[in-house]
């Protein structure tokens, strides 16, 4: 292939779902999409041809995966600041940089951050210790400040007892103040290095079990209040940090207004409906981002989109294609997104998205078509 029609070679670290229809996207776009997958199951492995085998973990590892991309970038947040800092030293282009993943990657330097910029969030505090807790008072939330995700290192507290065994696990904790909460809300941006953005719509979110499970998208029942101050964090938050590719604020809504949660600087689970529900998908933004292209528009296909999680099930029952075949026969306007992973109870296998004009009718239409993939009943 000569330079004249030679494409850039985007590498994503990480290989799961999300790489999985970054890879999709990147199709469309004539892109190279290359990953870096831990094992030959992953979801993205099974249907990228560019996949590199590695620990994402090891500096080594990564730069060999790096040769030859021309930007890297990540489905997940949980590569060591110490290697990222190496590529970027040896020249990589790594977006978004390392010193604006660290926010999405620490929640005490996040919170920290966010203060200083004088951002709405819920009272914290670190803590190591029951005096701490106590001094911190309770009810309260305990966070790990690093590693978490989908619920797992977060835990309620509602006595000393509580945060005993939490405490003694060694990890680094923050404590959060416990919402009374109204719902919650997430807002998506995306920046290029030219500083040019693109914000979608904002959702309401459903969390089961810390797990988000359903995404209405636009969130009913916004004041224009509320969604320019949703805009203004969102958009404070891309710009102080600098950051490069999508970035994702999970925003809780109370009677006191808006409030910060977390950061993910990666496509998120809250942007799933945008492959059907919006001119440009998350995934495709992305890859826009990071390569510095125009961005594409955020304007939605529909009045409103509904997405459910499909999660796994208990073992039995029809195989998983058998319960596509007969959702698609009876529901022909659900867009069923499977991801090739290993079915376990709770694990999100997969997403159903439906789009139309009252989004009551499209959450029960989304949910029970979650429900027959998850139980095949």
């Amino acid at each position: 292939m000569d330079a004249a029609t030679q494409l850039p070679t985007v590498g994503m670290i990480g290989a799961g779902q999300l790489a999985r229809m970054t890879h999709q996207a990147a199709i469309a776009l004539g892109q190279s999409l290359k990953v870096l997958a831990g094992d030959p199951a992953e979801s993205a492995a099974v249907v990228t041809p560019a996949t590199t085998f590695g620990d994402y973990r090891d500096t080594d590892d990564l730069r060999a995966f790096a040769k030859g991309c021309t930007v890297v970038t990540f489905d997940h947040e949980h590569v060591p600041q110490d290697a990222l800092k190496t590529l970027v030293a040896e020249g990589v282009e790594v977006q978004p940089r390392p010193e604006a993943l660290l926010y999405a990657q620490d929640k005490q330097a996040m919170r920290t951050r966010l203060a200083a910029l004088g951002l709405p969030q819920p009272r914290w505090a670190p803590v190591d210790s029951i005096s701490d807790v106590e001094a911190f008072g309770l009810p309260c939330v305990l966070k790990a400040a690093t590693g978490g995700y989908d619920g797992k290192g977060v835990w309620m507290i509602d006595t000393p007892g509580d945060a005993q065994a939490v405490l003694a696990s060694g990890i680094r904790l923050i404590a959060e103040e416990r919402m009374a909460l109204q719902r919650e809300l997430a807002i998506q941006i995306a920046r290029s290095p030219r500083g040019e953005t693109a914000v979608y719509p904002i959702v309401e979110t459903v969390q089961t079990g810390g797990i988000c499970t359903e995404v209405i998208a636009p969130a009913p029942r916004l004041t224009d209040e509320t969604a320019a101050e949703a805009r203004r964090i969102v958009e404070t938050v891309a710009t102080e940090l600098g950051v490069c590719g999508m970035l994702a604020v999970e925003l809780f809504q109370t009677s006191k207004g808006l409030f910060v949660n977390e950061l993910a600087m990666r496509a998120h689970n809250s942007g799933h409906w945008t492959i059907e529900g919006a001119r440009t998908s998350q995934f495709e933004q992305h890859l826009r981002a990071v390569l510095d292209y125009p961005l594409g528009s955020t304007e939605t296909a529909a009045p409103y989109t509904v997405m459910a999680n499909v999660l796994g099930g208990a073992p039995g029952g029809p195989r998983i294609d058998e319960r596509l075949q007969h959702l698609l026969a009876e529901d022909p306007g659900a867009h069923v997104h499977l991801y090739g992973k290993a079915v376990r109870p709770g694990r999100k296998i997969g997403h159903v998205t439906v789009c139309g004009d009252d989004p009551d009718v499209l959450r029960h239409r989304a949910l029970r078509a979650a429900k027959w993939l998850q139980e095949g009943e």
